[in-house]
This record gives C-alpha cells, sequence and structure tokens, in this order.
C-alpha cells in the first residue's frame, strides 16, 4: 500500500509541474490575446440546485423564469452530472479538471495538493483571459488557484484535510437534526445573506465593465442558494404552499439501502422527520430556489445593461451538485440517486448556438471544465480528465460518449462509493468496509426505473452488464481500484495537513455544509 501511494505522490508531483510548465510554454501563451473577438464568459454556480426542480426541465409547479429563458435561447444538457455530490470536492474536481480520487479532494476540509495546480483559472488566463470569482467556491482562505477576488470574499475556510468514518454498527440515531428546525420562512439567513453580497459584487464587476477592455472576462458567479438552512422568504413559499407533495418510498426499500446510505441517514440523523416537516421543507426548497433564480435575473441584467458585452458573452448556468429533498429518505446530498448528482445545465450563446435545443446523452462536469477552456481558445493540460462538448454542443449527431463517473468518499460513511453513468444505466460500487462488510453494488436500468428503486446488480441475467460497467469505472479511473483509493483516503485524512498558519478571523474548519 505504502508503494502505490508513493507512486501516486510521485506521479501528482511529476504531472503538477508538467502542467505548470506547460501553462508557461509558448504554445500555451500563444493563445494569449488581445482578440477582442473572443467571447466573454459567465459562469453561474448555483450551490445543491436538483435538476428536476427547474422549469426548463418540465417541472411545471417550479416558477425559475431566468434560468427558463436562458434556456430558451440555449441547449440544455438533460443528463449532466457532478463528479462529486458534495460541495468542495466537487468545487476542487471542477476547478482542477481531474476526478477527486486523483486530487485527494477527498471532503469539505481538503484542498488541491498544490496551491498552483494547472487550473481552470489559470487554463483561461494563458488563453488570454482575466479569470474572476465573485462568491463561492468552498477553496481555502490562502488560496485561490488563478482566480482574482470580485466582490466580498466568500472563501475563507480553513482546510485540515481530516475526517472520520461513521462506524457501521451505528445504523439508528435517536434523534433528528437541527437542521430541519430550519425549515422556516424568513428574509434572513447565512445562504441569503452571503447570496446578496454575490449579487451585489457581480452587480458592481458589471458596472465598471467598459466593453472596451482589452482582455475577454471568464466571471465565475458563485451562490450557496438552495443550499440549506432552508429558509426563503414568505411571498415566495406562497407560491408553492400545497403544492409539493411528500416523496415517494416504497415499502420496504430502506431497508434495502447499502450500509453506506443506512449510515447517511443515521449520520446526518434524517431519521424520523415529521410529515408535516418534510412538506414544509420541500415547499421551501422550491421557494429558495426561485430566489436564487430572481438573483441570477439582477445579474444578468445587469450584464444587458451592456449590450455590447451582452452579445459576446457566453453564458453558462450549472450547479456543483444536488439535493435529495426527502426522496429516498434522504435529505441534503451525499448519494449517487440522480437528485443528487445530477445537475441543471444551460449553455447560452444565441449568435453561435440555435436556442430551444437540447441534449440527451450524459455529460459531466470535467466535460464542461474542457468545454470552457475550449470556447475560450485555450488548452488544457493531457492528464486532466474528461473531454470538451463543443463538437456536441455544435451537433446534436456528434457522436458523443454518453458517460460520466462520480466519487464520493466524504464524512458520514463507512466507505467510498464510486458511480458511473453508461448510456440508461447507472452503476454504484460501495469499496469494501471491513472483513465482514464487503462491497455492495447497485444497478439501475433508469429508461425503466428513472426513481432508481429497483436494484438490478444481485441477478444473474444483468451480471454480464455489472462486470463491463465495474470495468468501464476502472477504466476511466486510469486502472486503480476504488478500494486503493478507499484505503489511500483513511490514511490521508487520518493524519490530516499538519498546518502552522493561524486560521483567520471567521475561518471554518471546512465542515461548513453536509
Amino acid at each position: 500500500m505504502a508503494e502505490i501511494e508513493d507512486v501516486s505522490r510521485r506521479r501528482f508531483i511529476r504531472n503538477t509541474a508538467v502542467g505548470l510548465g506547460v501553462l508557461a510554454s509558448p504554445e500555451f501563451l500563444a493563445h494569449a490575446s488581445t482578440d477582442k473577438t473572443k467571447p466573454n464568459i459567465l459562469l453561474i454556480i448555483t450551490d445543491e440546485h436538483n435538476a428536476k426542480v427547474a422549469g426548463f426541465n418540465g417541472n411545471k409547479i417550479a416558477r425559475t423564469p431566468n434560468m427558463d429563458a436562458l434556456a430558451a435561447t440555449g441547449v440544455v444538457f438533460e443528463n449532466h452530472y457532478c463528479n462529486s455530490p458534495i460541495c468542495s470536492p466537487s468545487r476542487n474536481s471542477f476547478t482542477s479538471g481531474k476526478y477527486i480520487s486523483r486530487v485527494s479532494a477527498w471532503n469539505n476540509n481538503c484542498w488541491l495538493p498544490s496551491a498552483d495546480i494547472p487550473s481552470i483559472a489559470r487554463c483561461m488566463t494563458a488563453a488570454g483571459y482575466e479569470s474572476f470569482l465573485c462568491g463561492k467556491m468552498h477553496y481555502d482562505y490562502s488560496r485561490r488557484y488563478g482566480f482574482t477576488d470580485v466582490g466580498s470574499n466568500s472563501n475563507n475556510n480553513f482546510k485540515r484535510g481530516t475526517d472520520t468514518r461513521h462506524d457501521p454498527t451505528k445504523l439508528v440515531t435517536n434523534r433528528t437534526s437541527n437542521w430541519f428546525d430550519d425549515f422556516h420562512p424568513g428574509d434572513e439567513s447565512s445562504t441569503i445573506l452571503h447570496d446578496q453580497k454575490v449579487t451585489a459584487g457581480a452587480l458592481e464587476f458589471f458596472k465598471n465593465r467598459t466593453g472596451k477592455e482589452k482582455k475577454p472576462f471568464f466571471l465565475l458567479v458563485g451562490y450557496l442558494a438552495p443550499h440549506f438552512p432552508i429558509i426563503a422568504p414568505e411571498s415566495y413559499w406562497d407560491n408553492y404552499k400545497g403544492k409539493i407533495g411528500m416523496p415517494e418510498i416504497p415499502a420496504g426499500f430502506l431497508d434495502s439501502l447499502p450500509v453506506n446510505y443506512k449510515c447517511l441517514r443515521a449520520g446526518f440523523q434524517e431519521e424520523n422527520v415529521a410529515p408535516d416537516v418534510v412538506l414544509r421543507g420541500r415547499e421551501l426548497y422550491y421557494a429558495l430556489t426561485e430566489w436564487v433564480d430572481n438573483e441570477i435575473g439582477k445579474v444578468l441584467a445587469a450584464m444587458r445593461a451592456h449590450p455590447a458585452i451582452a452579445e459576446n458573452t457566453i453564458i453558462i448556468y450549472t450547479a456543483d451538485h444536488g439535493e435529495n429533498m426527502g426522496e429516498h429518505g434522504m435529505w441534503w446530498k451525499n448519494c449517487m440517486y440522480d437528485q443528487a448528482t445530477k445537475v441543471p445545465t444551460i449553455f447560452n450563446f444565441p449568435k453561435r448556438w440555435k436556442g430551444g435545443q437540447r441534449r440527451e446523452l450524459v455529460t459531466a462536469h470535467v466535460d464542461m471544465v474542457k468545454t470552457i477552456v475550449d470556447l475560450g481558445g485555450g488548452k488544457t493540460p493531457d492528464d486532466w480528465n474528461g473531454d470538451s462538448m463543443v463538437p456536441y454542443l455544435e451537433d446534436p449527431r456528434h457522436t458523443w460518449k454518453d458517460f460520466a463517473l462520480s466519487e464520493y468518499y466524504a464524512h458520514n460513511i463507512a466507505s467510498g462509493y464510486v458511480m458511473v453513468r453508461s448510456g440508461s444505466w447507472k452503476y454504484t460500487y460501495h469499496t469494501k468496509i471491513s472483513e465482514t462488510l464487503p462491497e455492495e453494488r447497485q444497478l439501475y436500468d433508469l429508461s425503466t426505473d428513472p426513481k432508481e428503486f429497483n436494484n438490478l446488480a444481485a441477478m444473474p441475467e444483468h451480471a454480464a452488464r455489472v462486470k463491463m460497467m465495474h470495468a468501464m469505472m476502472l477504466r476511466e479511473l486510469g486502472g486503480v481500484d476504488p478500494n486503493l483509493r478507499e484505503q489511500q483516503c483513511r490514511r490521508e485524512i487520518a493524519v490530516g495537513y499538519n498546518r502552522t498558519d493561524k486560521k483567520p478571523k471567521g475561518g471554518n474548519g471546512g465542515k461548513e455544509d453536509a
């Protein structure tokens, strides 16, 4: 094991050095241009947005007019996945262009292995862009990975690199999390106050932008909503009272959950939530989603106040992961069901792509990162994961890989797990917990079982597909068995970073959410 870990570390150091060298090479710098015809890129990322809670995805109750307008004049990706269903790992993967197991981005308490790692911001800067960050990316206070902050500082975390595993024998809790006490209306919350500052920062950015700058901008606007606390103004809640039903959970389904998911329910104290609380939380989640849509509308209006900028700006909307909303007996994210891993995704640039288009094949955030750099005329390091979606954006008939992979190694589980989606099939592999608790598998055919209730993994007639998808997973991970990654994760989170710098005022220890 030590030899594997040492080889992995040496490989990372070598690849980081190569990546930094590439970003500074004449070939990369040749892309640095003052060509004003290059499009600006505005990337808006919300936090914890369930892809189903959006009008443009067919939800007739959700009120998301600004997102819907982007979709009507843009291209919607219907099956787009995050590469980890939790905040910091998902965003660190997005930043680095790599799967989380390759960069030890195990949990919310982790940073990327190097402050100088080749990143999406650095690739865009090398392509001639100014790379700005307005809002949350869940970074450590000391790192920006090539971004320049605009607006208020939303990234004041203090990452220690530590975490623990949940005891798989403790699958019952005697209390319900106090997070459910935050299901109520209100005009203020930590999320709302944060996002109002993000909007103000973005408005200030566009107020000061003339359109005559020598370089185009790559601006990432990071919102927290609709992340909990699920508190929304009463006027928004009024739009959903009595309209959102209870989650569907078949009889006996909770008993059939993998041990890891039972650990999630126990660790997050999600059991025995009163039905009225469940309904209120689901209604308020819709309300908070509408609220952040309104904030996004303000940013778009500020940009469109400068027609020269608006006409030459690609707008991309997505989220870092989804929200369970009580489905499958779970809240927040952390699992591999679609409500946690599938994210809403829109590309909007009417001068290049006809509006009202939809793409059904499976895509992922590691693909989006390469796509953004590609659209900016830049290049990414050869060792990044993913593929540029530009050919598929341009032509719906393009032969696309139709594949995504997502990993989870964070808190309140007994062991890490990996999901692959290929076509209509989804396979999740839960690594070995101990000698007495072996691997578990889940297999769903989403064409016949879109709600993911019927696990086919143990059925003999699906043994060949399980074997095939497991092999597909291993190939995508470079041949490294997730069980080895789980052992690597356990070693690293037991030690942490041993930091000697002082935690900044107001900085937390990386446990900023679930």
